[in-house]
């Protein structure tokens, strides 16, 4: 291993008289995660060396030493790495070298004993501090997609996902009526408690992390962030009572949280599919999960005994959407297959293809006797379980819809499409009201010059 720099000295003296010991997961895991894991992770490891946890980061890659030796900065691989003049060699090898005082942080915690302050194998993401997250730009310059919609309890509020918030408009004539920020970078599923006033965001910035933050939803107030991981959180979801809310994640993981008096705790944790889960959705009594994966499938949990209870492996490709039949007995389905499909809990096997659409179909919104869906053949759907057929088509959109929200009271339907455009329909008739982009500050004059 070659000596270290001597130039680095000087900026380092000033931090070695560190008033605390440097913790791992609030100083060097933020910066790993950010500067390191998109070369070093799960996905992609150059040199065999990943930093996704702390029990990798300390073990060695496809070199001779060990990515950090407590107490012997020769014998650890990253501090070279990060030190060294040669560009060949430095990391990080696709951007800007660490500053002067990271670079103090990390030596003086190898001075230390590289101790940890963490549970040994959990993920970078979910041992450091919520970040507090940046600001969105007062006005968007370009259109971004819109996957994510929430009517509030009267039906007088639009949540809708932004670049790092919410933002709240008015149904009836697109204002913009204010803006809930530190949420993550991209905004993958909303969900409102069934009392209305705390709203989970799904949410992260693909590749670095993943996160469901529970917010107030009259002012916006951050109560908890939960399903912390390395790529983003894909749905969120309260349980009929509010009292449990379900999560999905490109981990493959399910997670599931009870509120307590203070914060929401861990109940159930299912790691059964080998892919993303894209979705969640619960039974109407709670007592029952489904998920949707990007491994083909479709499963049934029971909460209770917290066993898988079913797979449907029907669909020939990434299953997007699921939502209970009211009787309890049966799930639907939608995939980028282009069908919506129906089967039986009792032995995972397909009852029927209900509907085949134009082009792959998104997640499935399901309220009383009614399926919605939103689709990439630009147009969102309705489907009548009583009557067992589509109900209507909701169409106008001049993209992809890749969210549906539905307004009881006021029988109404929102939808987003790719573009950033809001469209918003009447129920009963499927007929167009009024539509907007829900992007502050942009405005059609910009969407003909993007």
């Amino acid at each position: 291993m070659k000596l270290f720099p001597p130039f680095f000295t000087a900026c380092l003296l000033g931090h070695l008289v560190h008033a605390d010991p440097v913790s791992f997961s609030k100083d060097l895991a933020p910066i790993l995660l950010t500067k390191c894991q998109s070369c070093h992770g799960p996905k992609k490891a150059k040199g065999k060396y990943r930093v996704d946890t702390y029990a990798r980061a300390v073990s060695k890659g496809a070199g001779d030493h060990p990515g950090f030796t407590p107490r012997n900065l020769d014998e650890s691989e990253v501090y070279y790495r990060l030190t060294t003049d040669d560009k060949d060699e430095r990391m990080p090898s696709e951007g800007d070298p660490l500053t002067g005082e990271q670079i103090a942080l990390f030596k003086l915690w190898i001075q230390e004993g590289s101790k940890f302050d963490g549970e040994k194998d959990a993920s970078l993401a979910s041992i450091i501090p919520p970040p507090v997250h940046p600001k969105s730009p007062e006005r968007y310059p370009s259109r971004i997609p819109i996957q994510a919609l929430a009517y509030g309890a009267d039906g007088a509020e639009l949540f809708v996902g932004g670049y790092h918030e919410i933002t709240v408009w008015n149904p009836k004539d697109g204002e913009l009526l204010r803006r809930i920020g530190n949420v993550g970078q991209r905004v993958y599923a909303i969900d409102l408690s069934p009392d209305g006033r705390l709203m989970a965001v799904a949410c992260g910035a693909p590749g670095l992390y993943g996160e469901v933050r529970v917010m107030d939803t009259a002012n916006g107030k951050l109560l908890d962030v939960l399903a912390r991981t390395p790529d983003v959180a894909l749905d969120a979801r309260f349980s009929p009572d509010g009292a449990k809310l379900a999560t999905a994640s490109t981990d493959g993981r399910i997670r599931v949280f009870e509120k307590h008096e203070q914060a929401w705790e861990i109940f159930r944790k299912f790691a059964n599919h080998s892919d993303w889960v894209n979705a969640v959705a619960w039974s109407s009594d709670g007592k029952r999960l489904a998920s949707a994966s990007r491994d083909k499938t479709a499963k049934v949990f029971d909460l209770e005994s917290g066993k898988r209870i079913v797979t449907f492996s029907g669909h020939s490709g990434s299953v997007n959407g699921v939502a209970f039949h009211p009787d309890g007995k049966q799930v639907y389905s939608t995939s980028e297959d282009k069908l919506l499909a129906l089967w039986k809990i009792e032995d995972g096997k397909k009852i029927r293809d209900v509907h085949r659409f134009g082009a792959g179909a998104h997640k499935i919104l399901s309220h009383g006797e009614s399926l919605f869906i939103s689709s990439n053949d630009k147009i969102a759907y309705e489907y009548s379980l009583k009557e067992g057929r589509q109900q209507h088509q909701f169409t106008g959109h001049e993209d992809w819809t890749l969210s549906i929200a539905f307004d009881s009271l006021n029988k109404r339907v929102a939808s987003s499409g790719f573009n950033g455009r809001i469209h918003i329909w009447n129920h009963p008739d499927a007929k167009a009201i009024h539509s907007f982009f829900a992007l502050p500050g942009f405005s059609s004059v910009d969407s003909a010059n993007n």
